[in-house]
Parts: structure tokens; C-alpha cells; sequence
């Protein structure tokens, strides 16, 4: 009897520890972050789903810059079995909505009031048919130039160019002291990068709209796109001849060791010279590239919730929804990403200038217009346009092709589907 009685209490306190550990459901992630900071960040979103009483089912796919996660989720979703949400954003989350298999997470973004704390085009983006189906979780500003203040003192330039022109008097300065002026890996996606910087630069945001986003023919193939390749082939005479196939952060490190003045390309280059101990005002720049200072070009990190037909799993979506917006999660996140956070509210105190900058300037841009997504970056085209329109960039940049040929080449691009 004593012996029954004894297995009865180990029994009951086993079952009250799993009790303990029990959770309503399991929430399955499907992401591409690997990387250290990226990792820990996942890490904290992790334990705030736990703490509102839900499992973690982690599914990372690595690799492919998110085109692995792409075709897992592809396959999960065909099968019949798609993960509980997903990291997807621009035009796939509306292509998936199109699909029918995107959940409606509206329960979490009326509570959080996502609608006043999210600006328009943001929240226009999350949404499918005006249901929320998709939460943010930060924002990378596009249109940075990267400077080392260095090797321009050497060169003999006086302050940091804000227009074109007096940029390439400082490339031409910087290139007569022996130094190279641009940074740049010679890969298609860098190459989109550098142009929608310039075309937004020469043209303005409302240019860059009608163009680049609605595709507009007379834009494309009017006078200020063919400046625009003008520009951009003059900016390409100031990229060194072993810049083909250079990962980004190879350029990056071109601008970090005074070997080069400038560079183009997102706020996840700011990681690179953090990580070398760098100071941002004092060792290296971040200013908006030439004649983009009112305007932003936007890449925004988003998951998506995939249908679910298990009751706990859906409330599973609409507590992941509430913690990727949560103040909290969204400054430990952009603190490690080198992002910023994609909502308001939340507390700026550890952010460095670079990142109180991009806050700043976005919060401008968004009350004057000029906040724009940046298709080079997925945010704006749907896959085929942006596929066939950055090949046409990428041959402008490695051949002698014409600027009039580039913008002839560009209007049939734009009709890709």
C-alpha cells in the first residue's frame, strides 16, 4: 500500500511539472535568420511566444539570401501542411493572399491599434484586401551613402557632397589621390541597388513612384530615365575594375580600411562597422545618397500567417502577431539587426545616430511623401518585373550599352509578368 501510494505521488507531481510546461499549441516559424545577432533576436521572440503560453517550433532555412525558405515554404504549403507563419514581404505576401491560404490576424492589429502606430504604405503592405495577414518587424533604409571621412580629408574634399555633381568632383579628387571613390560588389542585386538610389536621386520621389513602382511607359522612357542612365554610367567610371562579383560586405570593408570614400547600399552595413569598432560621426558617415535627403527607400523584414484549421494555432498567430509588435521585441530586434524599429512608441535611448537619423528621416518622409519601398530589395515588383528589369541594370553596368538603349530596354522589361 505504502509502495502504491509513493508511485500515485510521483505520478501526480510528473504530471503537474509537465503541466507546467504544457502549451496550448506549438507556433511553427518558418525564417532565413542564421546569423549571430539574427539568431539572438529570434531567440527573444521565442521566449516572449512561451511567456504568452505557446511552443516554439523553430523551422530555419539558411541560405539563399531567403530563396531557400522560399521553396521549403513552397513545398509545406502545396502539401497541405504550411507552417504557422512565415518570413516573407513586398509583393509575395500579396501573391500568397491571392492564394487563399494567408490568415486574418485583424484581432491582433485593432488591439495594438497597428493602424495609428504604423505609417500607410507600411500597413498597406501587411494587408491583403484590407485584412491584416502580416506583421513587421523592422525597417532597413536603402538609400544610405557610406562615408570615410578620411580618405576624403586625404583627397583634399571639403565636406560630404549632397548633390550629384559635387559628388563627382569629390570621386574625381578622391580617384586623382590614389584612393578608390566607390565601393561596389558587381552582383545584379547591388547594381538595382545603386540604381534606384540614383534614380531616386536625379529624378525625386515622385519620378521614382511613377517609374520604378507603377511602371509607368512615358516615365520610363522619358527624358529623366535617360539622365538617369546617364548618371548611373558616370558613377560606374568610379568602380574599380576588381569589383565583379564582391560580396557587399567585402565593398564595405573597402570604405572601414580607408580604402575607398564611398559606398551605396542599406543600413545592414552599419553592422560592418560596428564589428570593427568603428564610431559613426567620427570614423565613417551615413548620409542620404546625393539628392535623396527627403526621401527613403524602404526594405521591410514581415511575417506572414499561413491558415490554420487548429483553434489554439490560431490564437498561436495572434500572440506571435502581438510579439514581434511588441516595444520591446522591436527594439532588441533592430538593436542587433542594424535596423530600425518599424513602429512608433518605442524607446530611442539605445539607438546610435545612424539609426536616429534613419528614424528621423523616415518619419519626414512619411508626412511629405517621399517614403518609398525599394524594389531592388523585393519590396516593390513582383518577381518576374524585378527579375527582368535588374538584368537589364546589371547589363547596363558590364557592357557599353547605351543609356538610350538601357531606357528602350527598360520600358519592355517593365512589361515582364
Amino acid at each position: 500500500m505504502k509502495l502504491k501510494f509513493k508511485i500515485t505521488q510521483i505520478a501526480a507531481v510528473t504530471a503537474l511539472a509537465f503541466a507546467g510546461n504544457a502549451f496550448a499549441a506549438d507556433v511553427e516559424v518558418l525564417h532565413y535568420w542564421t546569423s549571430g545577432g539574427e539568431a539572438k533576436s529570434v531567440g527573444q521572440l521565442q521566449q516572449m511566444v512561451k511567456e504568452a503560453g505557446f511552443g516554439w517550433k523553430d523551422f530555419a532555412v539558411a541560405g539563399g539570401a531567403g530563396e531557400n525558405a522560399t521553396t521549403a515554404l513552397k513545398t509545406r504549403v502545396i502539401s497541405g501542411n504550411p507552417p504557422t507563419a512565415a518570413q516573407i514581404k513586398g509583393p509575395s505576401i500579396q501573391e500568397w493572399g491571392a492564394e487563399g491560404v494567408l490568415a486574418n490576424i485583424d484581432e491582433a492589429a485593432v488591439a495594438g491599434k497597428w493602424d495609428a502606430v504604423l505609417p500607410k504604405v507600411v500597413a498597406d503592405i501587411m494587408k491583403y484586401k484590407g485584412h491584416y495577414v502580416a506583421a513587421p518587424v523592422n525597417v532597413h533604409r536603402v538609400n544610405w551613402m557610406w562615408v570615410n571621412p578620411e580618405v576624403l580629408k586625404k583627397a583634399g574634399v571639403v565636406g560630404t557632397p549632397t548633390t550629384w555633381p559635387a559628388f563627382f568632383e569629390a570621386a574625381d579628387k578622391i580617384k586623382k589621390s590614389g584612393g578608390i571613390a566607390i565601393a561596389h560588389g558587381g552582383q545584379p542585386w547591388q547594381d538595382a541597388t545603386v540604381f534606384e538610389t540614383v534614380a531616386l536621386g536625379v529624378g525625386g520621389a515622385d519620378f521614382y513612384k511613377k517609374a520604378i513602382l507603377k511602371l509607368d511607359q512615358k516615365e520610363l522612357t522619358g527624358p529623366t530615365m535617360l539622365k538617369v542612365f546617364d548618371t548611373l554610367g558616370k558613377v560606374k567610371t568610379y568602380i574599380d575594375k576588381d569589383a565583379a562579383g564582391r560580396d557587399w560586405n567585402l565593398a564595405t570593408a573597402m570604405v572601414i580600411n580607408n580604402k575607398a570614400g564611398f559606398q551605396f547600399m542599406g543600413d545592414w552595413a552599419k553592422g560592418e562597422f560596428t564589428a570593427a569598432g568603428k564610431v559613426p560621426g567620427k570614423d565613417y558617415l551615413c548620409v542620404a545618397a546625393p539628392g535623396t535627403e527627403k526621401a527613403y527607400t524602404f526594405n521591410i523584414d514581415s511575417f506572414a500567417m499561413f491558415t490554420q484549421k487548429d483553434a489554439n494555432a490560431k490564437k498561436g498567430q495572434i500572440a506571435l502577431a502581438n510579439a514581434i509588435m511588441n516595444p520591446k521585441f522591436q527594439s532588441i530586434f533592430n538593436l542587433n539587426k542594424g535596423s530600425i524599429p518599424v513602429r512608433s512608441g518605442v524607446s530611442k535611448d539605445k539607438f546610435d545616430a545612424c539609426a536616429l537619423k534613419s528614424m528621423d528621416d523616415m518619419d519626414a518622409s512619411n508626412k511629405n511623401g517621399g517614403l518609398v519601398p525599394s524594389f531592388a530589395h523585393g519590396m516593390a515588383l513582383p518577381s518576374a518585373t524585378q527579375g527582368a528589369v535588374t538584368d537589364v541594370i546589371a547589363k547596363f553596368m558590364n557592357t557599353n550599352m547605351s543609356s538610350k538603349d538601357a531606357v528602350a530596354e527598360l520600358a519592355k522589361a517593365a512589361k515582364v509578368k
